[in-house]
């Protein structure tokens, strides 16, 4: 009989260690276009790869763009939630540092975090290949306020985030989300209620610009039109969202210039902004690290979100 018990309470406790990682948050995934995509083009050879880009995990050749969606357990959700685009210059996607952890710190403050796999842009799977993460962005966000309901979200509490060129991404869906880039299905809104923009790629001006990201997403030689039409500064308008901005001085790939024009174009229309330049990080510094001071960005962000009721 006793050895029964034993036996018993040793199933309970390895139970308990199984089912422990589900408790911290509610994952599952999303097919952003289960219907058919925009703007593709079959392409048997072009194969997603799921590998390490060096020591960092990364998504390369997305061809099934999808959303990773963490939840809150239990009551402990606030109803915010975040839409994630991880960098990697437009040509791969930096999913684990700029993605799922970022996704696990949130959900742990109670704030819903999606990551989206977008499409990078190619001329192999694409008509045009600038537009396809844009049309990926704003139909996650669609996505995430239909679901809004299921995922106990509040649907005027749904913002974006983006780390570099990610955040070139997040900039673009916050400044062009009504543009019809594709035919949605419904008349859901496409524009973030907010936006944290972590040393992100915002102009494709040719002193400010990451040259790698605009020429992957607009090509070498773009015209000054499509230029001034992907420089998230310029397109900027009232309605634009309020945004959160980190950035590094010492930021050696991506300008913290981008940063400054956009902080300074939102405020010369009057939109809330804040923004923290620190002294040190580098860039693509995710969460942070021992050697720099930028692991306290997410604790500024949670402030700032709390600031605006969000």
């Amino acid at each position: 009989m006793k050895s029964t018990i034993v036996v018993i309470k040793l199933w309970i406790v390895i139970l308990l260690m199984v089912m422990t990682p589900s408790l911290q948050a509610q994952t599952h995934t999303l097919k952003i276009w289960p219907k058919g995509m925009p703007n593709s083009i079959p392409h048997k050879d072009y194969i997603e790869t799921d590998d390490s880009c060096g020591k960092m995990p990364c998504w390369s050749k997305v061809s099934s763009p999808e959303l990773q969606v963490f939840l809150p357990k239990g009551n402990n959700s606030t109803g915010t939630a975040v839409v994630i685009f991880p960098g990697g210059g437009y040509g791969i996607i930096a999913f684990e540092v700029e993605g799922t952890k970022i996704a696990e710190a949130l959900t742990a403050q109670g704030i819903a975090a999606i990551v989206v796999k977008y499409r990078l842009p190619s001329d192999l799977i694409m008509k045009d290949k600038s537009i396809g993460p844009l049309q990926d962005a704003q139909e996650a966000v669609r996505l995430v306020r239909r679901n809004a309901a299921a995922w106990q979200i509040n649907p005027d509490k749904i913002g974006v985030m983006g780390f570099s060129a990610g955040g070139h991404l997040a900039a673009s869906v916050s400044t062009r989300f009504d543009e019809k880039v594709y035919q949605p299905v419904d008349a859901t809104s496409a524009r973030p209620n907010f936006s944290m923009l972590i040393y992100p790629v915002i102009s494709f001006q040719d002193k400010v610009t990451h040259l790698g990201s605009r020429e992957n997403l607009i090509g070498k030689n773009p015209g000054q039109e499509k230029i001034d039409l992907y420089s998230n500064e310029l397109q900027i308008t009232s309605n634009t969202p309020p945004a959160f901005l980190i950035h590094s001085a010492d930021d050696s790939v991506v300008s913290p210039e981008n940063s400054i024009l956009y902080f300074k174009n939102l405020r010369a229309k009057n939109v809330d902004a804040e923004l923290h330049i620190f002294q040190r990080g580098g860039h693509g510094f995710g969460l942070g690290n021992k050697d720099s001071t930028e692991h306290a960005w997410m604790t500024l962000g949670i402030e700032w979100l709390k600031s605006h009721g969000w």
